[in-house]
């Protein structure tokens, strides 16, 4: 699902303009369910997940990370994440993930 690099990226690319992110899943330790979400720094946002920083995850540390997708720009990035979180885009990453592990 990630951006192709086109014309204008790489114009981004040469003037160090470019800023990556990342749809990434996370696995509780404590309950099995996954959280998916979207971030540029996505060592910070475990932590932050980690250290009880998220609502929606708090709950549920321990939290690791199973997989993470790049993308290129931020909209395609947040596209990819409300993707996933439906039932077709769930299946999708289920099948992503099983291909690969971070």
């Amino acid at each position: 699902m990630g951006e192709a690099l086109g014309c204008s990226l790489w114009a981004r690319l040469m003037v160090g303009q470019l800023c990556m992110y990342y749809v990434y899943t996370l696995k509780s330790r404590k309950d099995g369910n996954l959280y998916i979400g979207c971030t540029k720094d996505i060592e910070k946002r475990l932590k932050v997940h980690n250290s009880g920083g998220v609502l929606s995850t708090k709950s549920r540390r321990p939290l690791i990370l199973v997989y993470k997708e790049l993308f290129a720009d931020k909209y395609q990035a947040f596209k990819a994440e409300k993707f996933y979180k439906t039932p077709t885009g769930k299946r999708k990453l289920l099948s992503k993930m099983k291909c690969r592990i971070v």
